[in-house]
């Protein structure tokens, strides 16, 4: 025997033969040991395969070698394309496996059961092909399932805003459970929004809300609105924004304002009836503390106050309605000025005041356009005038002072749209200038066709003083021949 390798203490063999069955077990466990130091670290490096789970009810397949395949070399390049496409498979994979995670956490599988089940079912198809070395066809499934998970994921918006706006369509038609389902839906895709919160908690007091608004009205009905208010502030306590509680909280607060008011209201009139007016003023001072804009309590006080001034106001508003018939508008103004004097807050003497100032506005503009027609040539100065005109037409009781200015008004307007023709005059040796015109040049005679206004013509000539002249067209004036020629020479000094 050789001498035993250090650290290893020779033991002696015994010779007993050992029985067979002990020596094949012996090399089966050899086999296996080989096995798995040599060949399964190379399949777990080489044939990885990623965790996806499986459909409910399937069946882990189990390989069944029936013709070995032999081993056949494969080239470098193919097994750098191979490598390439699984690793290619593997960043897919990856990408998709996060994008199911973060889905997950929302529970997509519930809201989108359709298009989840499908991207996971790519997600199987890319593992089986993955077993198979099929790596771009796997990495194709893997793609796919990773774009129906990131179309999920930038739907989630779209999705939050839908659920929330059938919770609040649920809200509105009084479907408790729908309501409370959308904004489940919407917390679970946005955890802790205020908005979801607020409206899972109005979903679960929905029911509640409605009872109480359902007795509040019949209370209203009955009459007893105290009670009423009483049922109706406790559902818009328990949910302020349900718009038909607040609603009918306001209808019932404001019935019950107009009961209180009506009351106070009566109480004075009936101090009145009684010949009390100092109690009638302090009932009416109340009314008013009650409704400050209130025209009903401020007209009682008015009246009860000064007898005498609303006599005042009679007479004043008799004045005013016989200067306005005979369309004497400014004594008008001033017989509704002395009515406002003793009371501003009169409704008819404020209308009609405003109303006697724009006819006496419109009276003076129609005075003013009768007497200067010629401003007519100016077009800015006619449109306003023809607004003035149909202003003044439009009035249903013109009466005859306004419709003979009207009329006379007509004729002018008419007038200044009608051109009239003019002989100018000349010797042909005079540059004539028409300003409103233009060039006229020399000439000996020149009827030009001109439309109604002022006008003013120039004439030069070398060595002759020039010449202006104005003449009107138009509005009643005869046409005239208009001469415009130089005639007197510029005296020259001459040494």
């Amino acid at each position: 025997m050789t001498e035993p390798e250090k650290g290893f203490t020779a033991t002696p063999i015994a010779t007993e033969k050992l029985p067979a069955w002990i020596w094949v077990a012996l090399g089966a466990l050899v086999v296996v040991a080989l096995a798995v130091i040599f060949v399964l670290p190379r399949i777990v490096t080489e044939y990885e395969l990623p965790l996806t789970r499986r459909p409910a009810g399937s069946e882990v397949p189990i390989a069944v070698q029936t013709n070995p395949t032999p081993i056949t070399a494969i080239s470098p390049f193919d097994e750098a394309q191979r490598a390439r496409e699984r690793a290619e498979a593997q960043d897919a994979l990856a990408s998709l496996l996060t994008q199911q995670l973060a889905l997950d956490e929302t529970g997509a599988d519930d809201w989108a059961q359709t298009e989840y089940a499908e991207a996971v079912e790519f997600a199987r198809l890319g593992d089986e092909a993955y077993r198979t070395q099929q790596f771009e066809l796997a990495r194709q499934n893997y793609q796919q399932a990773d774009d129906i998970f990131r179309d999920l994921i930038e739907s989630m918006p779209a999705v939050i805003a839908e659920a929330v706006t059938k919770g609040n369509q649920a809200l509105e038609q009084g479907d408790s459970a729908e309501a409370e389902r959308q904004f489940t839906l919407a917390l679970q895709l946005e955890p802790g929004a205020p908005e979801h919160e607020t409206g899972l908690q109005r979903a679960r007091t929905l029911d509640e809300v409605l009872g109480l608004l359902r007795e509040g009205r019949r209370l209203q009905a009955a009459g007893q609105l105290q009670d009423a208010r009483t049922q109706l502030q406790q559902a818009v306590t328990l949910d302020s924004f349900h718009q038909p509680s607040r609603e009918a909280l306001e209808q019932i607060r404001v019935a019950i304002a107009n009961q209180d008011f009506a009351g106070v209201m009566s109480e004075g009139f009936a101090a009145l009836q009684n010949n009390q007016p100092e109690q009638a003023i302090t009932i009416f001072q109340r009314a008013l503390s009650m409704r400050p804009n209130s025209q009903q309590a401020q007209e009682a006080l008015t009246q009860t106050r000064d007898q005498i001034a609303i006599r005042k106001i009679t007479q004043h508003q008799n004045a005013a309605n016989n200067f306005a018939a005979s369309e004497q508008w400014q004594q008008a103004v001033a017989e509704y000025d002395a009515a406002l004097a003793v009371d501003s807050n009169l409704v008819f003497a404020s209308e009609g005041k405003d109303y006697a100032q724009k006819r006496a506005q419109l009276e003076l503009l129609l005075e003013d356009a009768i007497a200067r027609p010629l401003r007519l040539a100016e077009p800015a100065v006619y449109e306003q005038t023809v607004g003035v005109y149909y202003a003044g037409r439009d009035l249903e009781s013109p009466g005859p002072r306004l419709q003979g200015q009207l009329d006379t008004l007509e004729v002018i307007l008419r007038e200044a749209q009608i051109p009239v023709e003019v002989q100018l005059v000349s010797d042909n040796a005079t540059e004539v200038m028409l300003y409103q015109v233009g060039s006229l040049g020399q000439f000996t005679s020149q009827v030009l066709s001109l439309p109604p206004g002022q006008y003013v013509a120039v004439g030069t000539r070398p060595g002759y003083r020039d010449v202006r002249k104005e003449f009107v067209v138009g509005f009643g004036n005869e046409p005239q021949p208009i001469t415009i020629q130089c005639n007197e020479l510029v005296a020259v000094n001459r040494r």
